[in-house]
């Protein structure tokens, strides 16, 4: 399915070679910002060479460090400067989506959700513009949200059609403290894309689909469109194919 990718590191990408290809794996590329700092001239060309079978691509963008709602302009400064790095790869790679993480810890802004979101909306909207003028979207990724407010507010400043969400299921599973229906509700009109993987509310274990606690049957009968991009977060070859092997019968008609 097109619309099914695996999550994967760059580094790790010529190691997994010969069970991309024999899997025919659609991707998303997690690049960290040592992968950024270490790519050379014409690294991104040999990818796209090595990805001979052309798989539909996402990528992640780094976010060690990172915060997109930075209050110090310097910091907030190099997280532009990792993202349009980024852009520039997918001048090359053309990947359907591009995952960035929010940035957003409650405790650290003191609940002063203004703060992020002021900061945040000078990130992202010029590279909002950018994202759009070469056909991909950016995505943004919940993380240590515990409700889905923060994110509600800067979809209702900056969402169009090359900025909306990334659903992380494992991430809900493990931080919120709302019911799942909440989350559809407030954030549903916005999402783009869900990153697929499960754990037992305790750590972010990233077990295949339905292999822990998270209602992916709750989840699956809310969908109603089927262009979202699904992102396989499972970090073993065997977790990756479980999930893959699990996922049709939730999109099967009648399985909810």
């Amino acid at each position: 399915m097109d619309n099914v990718h695996v999550h994967i590191p760059y580094p790790s990408v010529g190691d997994y070679l010969p069970f991309l290809r024999e899997k025919k794996l659609n991707l998303e590329i997690y690049f960290s910002a040592a992968s950024l700092e270490s790519l050379k001239t014409g690294d991104i060309k040999r990818l796209t060479d090595l990805l001979d079978y052309r798989p539909s691509l996402s990528i992640h963008a780094p976010f060690m460090d990172l915060s997109p709602g930075a209050v110090d302009e310097s910091v907030r400064a190099v997280t532009v400067g990792r993202f349009s790095r980024i852009l520039d790869i997918a001048e090359v790679l053309s990947p359907k989506t591009i995952v960035c993480h929010s940035g957003y810890e409650k405790w650290k802004y003191a609940h002063r959700v203004d703060l992020w979101l002021d900061s945040s909306i000078r990130t992202w909207r010029p590279l909002r513009e950018r994202a759009a003028l070469l056909g991909t979207r950016l995505v943004i990724e919940n993380i240590f949200e515990d409700e889905p407010s923060n994110l509600e507010l800067l979809m209702q400043e900056l969402h169009s059609e090359s900025f909306g969400l990334c659903f992380d299921t494992g991430h809900c599973n493990l931080f919120s403290k709302v019911p799942l229906g909440d989350w559809l509700d407030s954030l549903g009109p916005y999402i783009y894309e869900f990153h697929v993987h499960d754990n037992d509310g305790t750590f972010d274990s990233h077990l295949p689909v339905d292999d822990g606690t998270f209602d992916f049957r709750g989840l699956f009968s809310r969908i109603e469109r089927r262009d979202y991009v699904f992102t396989v977060e499972a970090h073993t070859p065997e977790r990756v194919m479980k999930s893959l092997e699990r996922l049709p019968g939730f999109f099967a008609p009648g399985s909810h």
